[in-house]
């Protein structure tokens, strides 16, 4: 995360600091304040390295500012792909990585990544014709043009070629004809002339899987995390870091020092003292609306395709509810990442595009996210053009090796992760010891496939005592981790919240023991998917909050204060709209 923590910016303020008994999480740092590697950044690239290097045995420390996934990690469009406009770009390398870790990902974390069935409306044969190919070859970057379907087809097809390895999704298929696609997806714009249709893979749970990978990285033995703690300085005996929490600061030191705070890299290296301009990120927003009509329309598929402005559109449906996004806008690092009135304006005119008899309105929005993409710096008039590739920036001072983190993307994280933790580990003269290609993530080990594998899980897990429901949230939001939490569940005296049936008190319990969480928005926006689906109330907030009191000691004040800040975070960053009308 970043060094101006994005969720306290601006107007909104967590609770203050306050004394009081060290954070578990924190103390084990204290205790023994020195490892071999220290990661800085709790994004899915930094959680990712810190599973890496626990795996090869190596010491490793791992903090984030905020909440793990708080930056861009948790703002994503919650796509794994491959990336078929990359093509047009050259970037045959990228997209070729993409298809694997896509492929890989749908067989080591069933639990959260899903085949996606996309498709792509088409309605001219020829256009776009020109500016693909000057793209590739010249770096043309003239006016847009809509693609049509010759050069819809040839990148499908290629795109096809990529993802044979390891896959078994169905090649791409074309529909030809406007009754034909109008019998296919009938509220479609009635000029629609062709439909591509290919599979990528959705991630319906980006924040759950970051959270599986600190704990595998935790349960090696050989990794401390601690959110909600800071970089800030340094000093001749390493690394100086505070805890948001409390306000104490504490020296760290470690041999390597990894920097994937994502686009406050720069910012983070001024804290850690070094002066570098790496960064130059781009903001993408989201809404989430509740609209059963819309959400019919997709015909249980993704809409995907690149506007006449040239920003690439997805419209898709996404736990019951239609994910619209995404903007591509330049922003700096200071930035708050907040979807503005004009943002969510250009996705209502680019929906009335594409399905041009649905209506929609701000009251069927029930959150809104953002994020900056960790970008490169760049002077590209259209940011959509920049590279979404990494790499890797290496420098030693004071006896300890530095490594700076440019680009990246969620989908090829697990090989992103590989490529760090093997320069960590050249410097540190450690051999890896196993790779994590087939290495099942967290909950996807062992997931049950098929509705008759599914039902048999499920019923284990009623044994415990809870209920069929209450069973296949569990199943949902944990994978097959959702024994261990069941197990904990039953363990003592539990009882399911009045405001919503997802959850309940012993549950709060394991996120506060074992989850480090550290406000009651953590509950909502990253440990469960609540606010994502709008489902949280100022009730639920207040039942939460006083849940989470008894674990982590606050005091009526203190509960209090996290009600206040869920509240605003949630109106005023997300829009959450069960809550805005509260006002």
């Amino acid at each position: 995360m970043s060094p101006q923590d994005s969720v306290t910016a601006g107007s909104l303020n967590a609770p203050a600091p306050r004394g009081g008994s060290e954070r578990e999480v924190v103390a084990a740092l204290k205790r023994r304040p020195r490892a071999q590697v220290l990661i800085v950044g709790g994004g899915i690239n930094g959680v990712a390295t810190y599973r890496d290097l626990t795996l090869q045995g190596i010491d490793v420390a791992l903090i984030e500012a905020a909440d793990y996934a708080n930056g861009a990690s948790g703002a994503s469009s919650h796509m794994i792909h491959g990336g078929i406009r990359y093509l047009e770009n050259g970037e045959f390398r990228l997209v070729k990585e993409s298809v694997q870790e896509r492929n890989r990902l749908l067989r080591l974390a069933p639990h959260y990544v899903r085949p996606l069935r996309t498709s792509v409306p088409i309605r001219s044969v020829f256009s776009g014709l020109f500016n693909a190919p000057m793209k590739f070859l010249f770096n043309y970057s003239g006016k847009p043009r809509e693609r049509g379907a010759a050069v819809i087809e040839m990148g499908l097809t290629m795109y096809d070629l990529y993802s044979r390895a390891g896959a078994s999704a169905p090649k791409h298929s074309f529909t030809w004809g406007r009754k034909a696609v109008a019998k296919e997806m009938p509220e479609l714009r009635q000029d629609t002339n062709f439909l591509g249709t290919y599979y990528d893979a959705s991630v319906h749970n980006p924040e759950r899987l970051i959270m599986d990978l600190v704990t595998e990285g935790d349960a090696t033995g050989h990794g401390r995390s601690a959110n909600y703690v800071r970089a800030v300085g340094h000093n001749s005996e390493g690394s100086v870091l505070r805890d948001e929490l409390t306000g104490e600061e504490f020296t760290f030191a470690a041999d390597v020092v990894i920097n994937v705070t994502g686009n406050w890299v720069d910012g983070t290296n001024e804290a850690l003292g070094a002066s570098t301009a790496y960064m130059g990120g781009t903001k993408g927003s989201h809404i989430v609306l509740d609209h059963p009509e819309l959400l019919e329309a997709t015909r249980g598929r993704e809409i995907f395709f690149e506007h006449e402005d040239g920003r690439i559109v997805l419209i898709y449906p996404m736990l019951g509810r239609v994910l619209v996004g995404t903007t591509d806008l330049d922003a700096g690092p200071g930035d708050e990442p907040v979807a503005t009135d004009e943002e969510i304006q250009y996705f209502f005119d680019l929906i009335k595009h594409v399905f041009p008899t649905i209506n929609v309105t701000r009251e069927q929005i029930v959150y809104t996210f953002c994020g900056v993409r960790p970008l490169p710096k760049h002077d590209a008039e259209n940011p959509g053009r920049v590279s979404r590739d990494y790499k890797i920036e290496k420098r030693t001072e004071g006896g300890s090796t530095y490594f700076s983190l440019i680009g990246g993307k969620w989908t090829t994280f697990r090989a992103l992760s590989e490529h760090l933790a093997n320069d960590t580990l050249k410097v540190l003269g450690s051999p890896r010891r196993l790779s994590t290609e087939d290495l099942p993530i967290g909950g996807g080990k062992d997931y049950p496939e098929g509705d008759a594998a599914q039902q048999r899980y499920l019923e284990s897990l009623r044994a415990t005592g809870m209920t069929l429901g209450r069973a296949m949230v569990l199943l949902e939001r944990y994978g097959t981790r959702a024994s261990d939490v069941a197990e904990f569940i039953a363990g003592g005296e539990d009882q399911i919240l009045k405001t919503t049936d997802e959850l309940s008190t012993r549950e709060l319990l394991w996120f506060a023991q074992e989850e480090q969480v550290g406000h009651t928005v953590d509950v909502f926006v990253r440990r469960t998917n609540l606010a994502f689906r709008g489902l949280v109330t100022d009730e639920t907030i207040t039942e939460v909050s006083e849940g989470l009191a008894a674990a982590l000691g606050w005091d009526a004040t203190r509960t209090k204060e996290e009600s206040d800040f869920a509240h605003a975070v949630l109106v005023e960053r997300h829009r959450m709209a069960s809550l805005g009308a509260k006002l």
